[in-house]
């Protein structure tokens, strides 16, 4: 079966010399670089590899997958390789997600300018598919994966085996059944258009058809003010939903007579459901719609910890690609190691450690890249020095050659701030965080008076270092008696304006002799135990300087804390491992996904009022508690937990979980649908009573049921409360359909 998108794909010269196929050399380290011969295949979707021409091929990777692709000179690895491998024949794949890039070096210029090219044409056309593009060319990849004999045509027993594949238990006999239905050709197999309405009969939503015939009077569309009450009664819309069901029918409705007559098909109505529009998350919530004129530290910022790192703490590799992934996902505090390098170049690692180097400017150069193609808001440095005078003097100077005008190296207008600037007054610039040998206003004082002496001068500096962030120390240099720390060079001081490292000693200690430009950094032990013993102090501390939260050094292989109770406290930069996936990262990607990905999200009132009697552990009121009833109503098409497996089919559960302050924190989940990934069925209502709303996440969990081990994940869904849209909610990425109620007066009983 050709790809249903076929005839709407581009038409190009690149592209057909794709599918002629090329041979390039795959590269995976130094060590590792063999020849393989690449393919786009005929439906312009996929590409194959293979050890030769005309050799056993299998998939390297769909378009789908694809981020971008880049030029061989922007990849570390060919960098390190160039002696060996011409880099203006290498580029690079960058994949979606945690998937590894593939370099891929060319036999010529011209042909590593044909693959880049073809290959960002087809991107650019994948990320401007419509919904029923989408479809069309999920229903050609199923058809791949299904037509073993890739002979264009599907036997009834290779739909056995796709059934399998696509997570469906279903009697032989009834299968049958539909596959003759579907074969109107009566040849014996399907073909085109025949799997399509193959497809449809195995996706019949009964839950969903019974929703639209409740408000349907004749069961075949919606009129105008039947979709009205629609909006109305089911997604709660209020008063703005008569001039919403015109411009929604005008958007989905797919048949021009439909919308002449203002009216909502089956069809359209599918197609409203599964939209933006439709989503669990509120599209209000997707654009920056906060108020960025607040100081900074009214903020929670996207964070990192020891960015560098791809892997674990001890031995893992380093990598620019660290910040630029990121930098990518909209984290605007990223942390930079620094140590003395050879030929007087600072290099970048995880200090006393086997972790690999990286030259300090190479970091310097992806930040100034990548820092605002995802955000415009301002990107922190969180610079940990530990580097010579010398040494620092080229950090300095790299700083400032290689960032230019992104680099902030003064206050905004020039004189003495009275508090901190707003991420719209710092858009597009970078800050250092670090240590800094003298007071904001003293730099800003326009007769600057000479130390007497280079003792006098060497006296400062130490006195300022005494006053500076702690660095932890990892578990091997622990026992390791410490060493003195170099003194700090003015050149790099002097880049550090709106964020000065200091110690912290106590709240008390930080009102009496710290200004609102100086920030704290905490491990995640001291910062629990603050937030334990001063909780409402904490908070009050939050509202006029930065914090930093960061994970203990014991955690070696990079796992992550749960950021959610330092958010509760107000906490601004709580920083994560990004490189490592879980529990953790998902509430850090369902916080910042609202805002437009900013990596900036203005805090609730009461955790920015300096007044405020917020204790997070023992919040009471004035919050108004809301109930949130969700009734999980159904799946579609949820993938294999384990793919090598054709015979297993999944017995999928849906957990709801609640984060927020403590008493709010809980879970629920629907019982398990036995064998049956393809469209399960549940109908179960979960209710959750929350005190403070305003700090709530809300992840939803599909996990495999095995009643002999812990329940194999499938995937996760987080949002913040303020952001979730109520009414009938089915959510495709997920693969599952919901209703949600939530408000003061919804009762759990």
């Amino acid at each position: 079966m050709a790809s249903l998108l076929q005839g709407r794909l581009p038409v190009n010269q690149d592209l057909l010399l794709m599918q002629k196929g090329t041979l390039m050399r795959k590269v995976r380290s130094k060590s590792w670089k063999k020849l393989r011969y690449f393919r786009l295949q005929d439906d312009g979707m996929t590409v194959w590899h293979a050890r030769q021409a005309g050799g056993r091929a299998k998939p390297s990777f769909s378009i789908s997958d694809v981020d971008t692709v880049r030029e061989g000179h922007e990849s570390e690895l060919l960098r390190n390789l160039a002696e060996e491998l011409p880099l203006e024949q290498g580029f690079t794949i960058v994949f979606h997600g945690r998937r590894s890039n593939l370099d891929l070096v060319a036999n010529s210029v011209e042909e590593a300018q044909i693959w880049m090219q073809g290959l960002q044409l087809l991107v650019d056309f994948v990320t401007s598919m419509d919904q029923q593009e989408r479809l069309d060319q999920w229903l050609s990849d199923w058809f791949q994966h299904g037509d073993k004999n890739q002979d264009g045509r599907m036997t009834f027993g290779e739909v056995q085996r796709l059934l399998h594949l696509m997570n469906v238990e279903m009697d032989q006999d009834h299968a049958f059944q539909l596959f003759q239905r579907a074969d109107a050709s009566q040849s014996g197999t399907l073909e085109g258009e025949e799997f399509v309405e193959f497809y449809k009969s195995l996706t019949q939503r009964p839950e969903v058809q019974e929703l639209f015939e409740k408000f349907s009077s004749d069961g075949q569309k919606l009129t105008l003010l039947e979709f009205v009450d629609f909006l109305q009664e089911e997604q709660k819309e209020g008063e703005r939903a008569s001039d919403l069901a015109l411009e929604l029918i005008d958007c989905y409705e797919p048949s021009d007579s439909g919308k002449l007559r203002h009216v909502l098909s089956m069809d359209g109505f599918l197609s409203y459901l599964y939209s933006k529009d439709g989503d669990i998350f509120n599209p209000t919530c997707l654009p920056i719609y906060q108020d960025m004129t607040q100081p900074l530290n009214q903020y929670y910022i996207s964070s990192s910890h020891n960015t560098y790192l791809v892997g674990d703490q001890l031995c893992g590799q380093s990598s620019v690609e660290g910040y630029i992934r990121a930098l990518k996902r909209g984290c605007r505090c990223v942390e930079v190691d620094i140590w003395d390098g050879p030929s007087g170049e600072p290099i970048v690692y995880h200090g006393h450690t086997l972790t690999s180097r990286i030259p300090f400017k190479d970091v310097v150069a992806a930040i100034g890249q990548y820092a605002f193609q995802t955000s415009d808001y301002p990107v922190i440095l969180s610079l940990e020095n530990h580097c010579s005078w010398e040494q620092q003097e080229i950090i300095a100077r790299h700083l400032t050659e290689i960032l230019g005008n992104q680099l902030l190296s003064t206050t905004l207008d020039g004189h003495l701030p009275t508090q901190l600037p707003s991420p719209e007054e710092l858009r597009r610039k970078i800050l250092v965080k670090g240590k800094k040998l003298k007071t904001l206003e003293e730099d800003l004082e326009e007769e600057e008076e000479e130390p007497e002496s280079e003792l006098e001068e060497a006296e400062l500096q130490l006195e300022a270092q005494m006053e500076s962030e702690p660095q932890e120390l990892s578990p091997r240099s622990k026992d390791k008696k410490k060493k003195s720390k170099p003194i700090l060079c003015p050149s790099l001081s002097a880049l550090v304006v709106y964020l000065k490292a200091v110690t912290f000693y106590s709240f008390t200690h930080s009102r009496e002799h710290y200004r609102f430009y100086e920030t704290s950094s905490f491990s995640e032990a001291k910062a629990k135990s603050l937030i334990k013993e001063a909780g409402n102090e904490f908070v009050l501390h939050n509202t006029w300087q930065l914090s930093r939260v960061y994970p203990s050094g014991l955690r070696t292989d990079s796992s992550n804390y749960n950021p959610q109770e330092f958010w509760n406290a107000g906490c601004q930069m709580v920083a994560l491992n990004m490189q490592t996936a879980g529990l953790e990262m998902d509430l850090c990607d369902g916080l910042f996904r609202q805002n437009a990905g900013s990596g900036y999200v203005l805090k609730p009132d009461f955790l920015r009022d300096a007044q405020s009697s917020f204790h997070p552990e023992r919040p009471i009121s004035p919050f108004k508690a809301q109930t949130l009833l969700i009734q999980v109503i159904s799946g579609q098409q949820l993938p294999k937990v384990d793919k090598t497996k054709e015979e297993s089919i999944v017995d999928p559960l849906v957990r709801v979980e609640i984060f927020g302050v403590r008493p709010d924190t809980s879970r629920q989940e629907t019982s398990y649908v036995e064998n049956n990934g393809f469209n399960p069925y549940w109908g179960q209502t979960l209710c959750f009573r929350v005190l403070v709303p305003e700090l709530a996440l809300l992840r939803f969990v599909v996990k495999d049921y095995d009643w002999k081990s812990r329940n194999d994940f499938i995937g996760q869904y987080t949002l913040p409360w303020n952001c979730m849209q109520q009414g009938s909610i089915p959510y495709p990425d997920l693969g599952l359909h919901f209703r949600t109620n939530s408000g003061s007066k919804a009762d759990c009983n």
